[in-house]
């Protein structure tokens, strides 16, 4: 006998004949905020939106213009299921800065990487699979895992990235207990939301362990080429090509609109990574992609990354700086690249508790909880600098503190937690 409550009482009446992984899904806490982060009002430090005000808007109208009236009929026509033969040979040109040597035909283009994202998922994970994640971990990534029923066991960053030490130990211990690791998921550039980037010497270690273990690496790079200072690390894939699926983006170097991403992936993943595509959305927009490709060949893109680089750094040091200034009892990554600073509370504070109260100053951020998959971080929350002026950057930071400093002045009151009254911790990296 079912222990359901009759139709007529229950909300959603199909209730019961959702699949399983269905009734695992849960709503983003980053998008939940875009109601309310998205007032005029708000200085949202929320969202990973791309400025893309400094593109060549009239120019790149003409070109896409000129796309249309000469391979219309090709740009809104069904494509190849693996993607534009063209861009994906520009694709492997662009991983080429990151010392990637890749063939075209081992290129899969995707609805953003997101959608890659879901498709190595898919191909990969069975109910109770586990997956090594750093601690803290991208939230999109946590929410395809936790929707395919895989079990997210997370391993320690700090500032120089994923710890190989104790990666090792975890796999080791996983594999003591008999427990199925498929793999190990990583953003290595620029972390999202640690802020942190695996240091060039930790490199070929992580790629060892993996290895030594038995386990695949999923490289998650939107950020790669976004860094402040020198030139592009080397991606895991150029150590191990086929150990490593790697996904890029053009979501953070151009424009997110298009939707555009890819996974590089060994041939016989490729493979099922196509399938998995074609079963899903049949092909790629051929619109989208011949948009990026037109992109590539008839603009300046590698002077307008240096561009975003420029400017990505102005609103880093915005942020750091205001934060020194009026908050200089939390503590905080310094990225050297990216979106995102990882800003670890006062003691006693907790970054989903104090939202509500931060939303009512016209603050925003995401409580550090989004981007653990058992719930922890409640100390810690990501700010992003990307999108905002650096003169809001500054403001936004400074209604922060002061919701900060508020909430701590009353655990000192009330006593419900350790005085931080002690002493000042100095401003400076934070353990992701």
């Amino acid at each position: 006998m079912s222990s359901l409550p009759p139709a007529g009482t229950r909300l959603d009446p199909w209730y019961g004949s959702y699949s399983r992984r269905t009734h695992g899904m849960r709503a983003s806490e980053i998008r939940a905020l875009f109601a309310v982060a998205n007032r005029p009002e708000v200085v949202s430090l929320a969202g990973g939106m791309p400025n893309i005000a400094d593109l060549p808007m009239d120019s790149i109208a003409d070109a896409v213009g000129d796309l249309l009236r000469r391979d219309g009929a090709r740009a809104l026509q069904y494509g190849s299921g693996q993607g534009d033969p063209e861009l994906r040979e520009q694709i492997t040109q662009v991983m080429a800065l990151e010392h990637v040597g890749a063939h075209p035909d081992d290129v899969v283009v995707t609805t953003g990487s997101q959608q890659a994202l879901d498709l190595v998922a898919r191909i990969f994970l069975d109910p109770g699979d586990v997956v090594v994640a750093e601690a803290p971990s991208y939230v999109g990534a946590l929410g395809v895992f936790r929707a395919y029923e895989a079990d997210v066991v997370h391993t320690p960053m700090d500032a120089h990235g994923l710890v190989p030490e104790a990666l090792d130990a975890l796999l080791t211990d996983l594999g003591r207990q008999g427990r199925r690791v498929k793999f190990l998921y990583t953003v290595p550039n620029f972390h999202n939301p640690g802020g942190v980037t695996l240091s060039l010497e930790r490199r070929p270690q992580v790629v060892e362990i993996a290895q030594r273990h038995g386990v695949l690496i999923l490289e998650d790079n939107p950020y790669g080429l976004l860094g402040f200072d020198g030139e592009p690390l080397p991606a895991l894939a150029s150590i191990a090509p086929d150990h490593v699926i790697y996904l890029g983006s053009f979501s953070k170097t151009f424009a997110p609109g298009y939707r555009v991403g890819w996974a590089l992936a060994p041939h016989a993943v490729r493979e099922k990574l196509v399938l998995a595509s074609e079963s899903a959305i049949l092909c790629p927009s051929n619109a989208g992609q011949l948009a990026i490709s037109t992109y590539l060949s008839r603009f300046d893109w590698r002077g307008q990354v240096k561009e975003y680089r420029r400017m990505y750094a102005e609103r880093r040091d915005a942020m750091v700086g205001a934060l020194q200034e009026h908050l200089p009892t939390a503590s905080w990554t310094t990225p050297e690249g990216g979106f995102y600073v990882w800003l670890k509370l006062p003691e006693g504070l907790d970054a989903r508790e104090m939202l509500p109260r931060a939303v009512t100053s016209l603050v925003a951020y995401v409580p550090g909880t989004a981007f653990f998959a058992d719930g922890s971080g409640s100390t810690h929350l990501r700010l992003s600098y990307c999108y905002p002026t650096p003169e809001r950057i500054v403001e936004g930071v400074r209604r922060l503190a002061g919701v900060v400093n508020t909430e701590a002045d009353l655990v000192r009151v009330f006593g419900t937690a350790p005085s931080h009254a002690a002493g000042v911790e100095q401003p400076g990296p934070a353990t992701p």
